[in-house]
């Protein structure tokens, strides 16, 4: 993973990418190339682009295999259940791109209109966009460079054709690169409500995770809150729980009130939810009756609710 320098002195400032903590930093170049120079006139277009989209959350981990990308697609399911409410799932793991194959969407291609790409449906409320709906073969390698991964970031956000959109969930690769930053720039003038941060109990994880954190104080984006993922499996059968990655360090509580975010939940080991992955399906609705299901639903809600509190917060300063 690549990591934060310490003293980063963060992409809004004028030193960015010229301070003495950038030298080897490998975003050295993309910072130091919008620093004092005309803001990129993509950054308004995405703005404006962006007035029919209600509420944007990035989703976060600092390691790779947590599960980010199933809670990802489980947040869009479970959001979108709310038939008055429009979805969108945005994939920006340019080089993994798993989302198709979660939401059963793989084989399915992007259209084109006067008004743009036109997201994949799911459900009628439920779209997604994912560079796996751009690649030739299922088996295809996307090997590109910085820049050509930010320009389709910069075309996702300013060339789709999102709508009239409640909830724009934003599933993002590990580590704090070059699209955790180009994210971030291009949707810092539409208001993101913030990041959620998935790890599992294991301290391995969680050195990434503090990390991840940083970074987020570091480009000034609001945490909504950690979700600790693998949390122990309860057996089915017996109903016991065992501890697969076993939390030597304390897991997600102890880091969470160390840093001072919130502790979303813990979502428990469930060997369905794999299986409602690979078939494209939700696990939410296959196996409405999971220990996991119930954490899924409760963490949902709680972003739900954050969401609405940002919101009404918002209005009031407008109205004021």
């Amino acid at each position: 993973m690549e990591e934060v320098p310490q003293d980063c002195p963060g992409t809004s400032s004028t030193q960015a990418g010229k301070g003495a903590s950038c030298q080897g930093c490998p975003n050295q170049r993309l910072c130091a190339s919008g620093a004092g120079a005309a803001p990129d006139p993509a950054i308004e277009e995405i703005k404006e682009k962006m007035r029919t989209v209600k509420h944007k959350i990035l989703v976060l981990s600092g390691k790779g295999g947590v599960g980010k990308s199933t809670f990802s697609a489980h947040l869009a399911h479970g959001l979108a259940e709310d038939e008055s409410k429009q979805v969108a799932l945005l994939d920006i793991d340019i080089c993994g791109p798993s989302i198709p194959k979660m939401m059963g969407l793989e084989g399915e291609q992007v259209h084109q209109s006067g008004s743009g790409w036109s997201p994949v449906y799911v459900e009628e409320n439920l779209g997604v966009m994912s560079v796996g709906f751009l690649l030739g073969s299922l088996d295809d390698a996307v090997i590109w460079r910085g820049p050509k991964k930010n320009g389709m970031i910069k075309q996702f956000l300013r060339d789709v054709d999102w709508g009239e959109i409640d909830y724009l969930i934003v599933d993002t690769p590990p580590g704090t690169s070059d699209e955790h930053l180009s994210i971030v720039q291009y949707l810092s003038a539409a208001h993101i409500d913030g990041a959620v941060i998935i790890t599992t109990p294991q301290e391995v994880s969680l050195q990434d995770v503090r990390k991840e954190i940083n970074f987020c104080h570091k480009v000034k984006l609001p945490i909504i809150g950690v979700v600790e993922n693998m949390s122990g499996f309860i057996c089915p059968k017996c109903k016991n729980e065992s501890q697969i990655f076993p939390p030597t360090t304390g897991g997600a509580e102890v880091m969470c009130q160390d840093l001072k975010v919130s502790l979303l939940g813990k979502v428990p080991l469930d060997p369905q939810i794999g299986k409602s992955c690979d078939k494209g399906q939700s696990f939410l609705t296959e196996v409405p009756d999971s220990p996991a299901t119930l954490a899924y639903r409760n963490i949902i809600q709680r972003i739900q609710d954050f969401c609405d509190i940002h919101s009404s917060k918002e209005e009031k300063l407008i109205s004021c």
